[in-house]
């Protein structure tokens, strides 16, 4: 456990390019240079989880890029162990909501491994105790939503334990039984399918409806001249205020 990092990813991949193969947590209770995805900037206030676990893996990326629906999987467990199940859904490709609201953020990242293959960094941060202030579209914590027969949100060190054991099952399932069962299972804790939909791309912004995922986890969306689109990444918002 690290009192303060500039992030736990970049941490991942110095350790990986220097020769660590993992598997290991690196976990911190501050980051002072915290990244979400597309480079934006992921604040960890103190109480909150920053974590990520080096892997090293013969996978090519775009299969290593799957783990992030493992992470998510993994996220989803955590949660469900200090509130209410029903609360706790996942927002494609990869945020983790708490009562229709992010709570946690995946980044994946991977490079050419010194001793071949490639290093992969699973990053999460989880909001336990505090939510960032002026995000998008809103954020919130463990804290605001807690059982009723809780008192406290969980300290960084019992979460980072609890993620550890959750995202060991789901990655054991995945080498094991393949893809399509936690596809399956992601799926059914999905938001938003079936309803109106706007996909932020990098040259352009589609809006269509949300018809449904791909078997590699891809978004099917559907335009208003009834072409389909497949979103394989990209800032995607559901629902009509979208």
């Amino acid at each position: 456990m690290l009192d303060e990092i500039d992030s736990t990813n970049a941490e991942a991949r110095r350790l990986a390019e220097a020769g660590e193969t993992g598997p290991r947590w690196i976990v911190a209770r501050r980051q002072t240079a915290g990244r979400g995805r597309r480079g934006r900037h992921w604040s960890t206030e103190p109480g909150n989880l920053a974590a990520t676990l080096l892997l090293h893996t013969p996978m090519k990326a775009g299969e290593a890029a799957k783990a992030t629906f493992v992470a998510a999987l993994a996220v989803a467990d955590l949660l469900d162990v200090f509130v209410s199940p029903a609360l706790v859904a996942i927002k494609w490709p990869n945020d983790v909501l708490l009562d229709g609201v992010k709570v946690s953020g995946i980044l994946v990242e991977s490079g050419p491994h010194p001793a071949g293959g490639l290093w992969l960094a699973i990053g999460v941060g989880v909001n336990l105790a505090h939510a960032p202030a002026e995000t998008e579209r809103g954020a919130t914590a463990v804290a605001d939503r807690l059982r009723g027969d809780l008192g406290f949100a969980p300290p960084v060190e019992a979460a980072a334990e609890i993620l550890a054991e959750t995202f060991a099952v789901w990655w054991g399932r995945w080498r094991t039984l393949g893809f399509e069962p936690i596809l399956d299972a992601w799926t059914s804790r999905l938001v938003g399918l079936h309803g109106p939909c706007t996909a932020r791309l990098e040259h352009e912004t589609l809006e269509g409806v949300a018809e449904g995922v791909e078997a590699d986890g891809a978004l099917r969306l559907r335009l208003a001249d009834g072409s389909h689109r497949i979103i394989s990444a990209g800032d995607v918002f559901f629902g009509r205020a979208a």
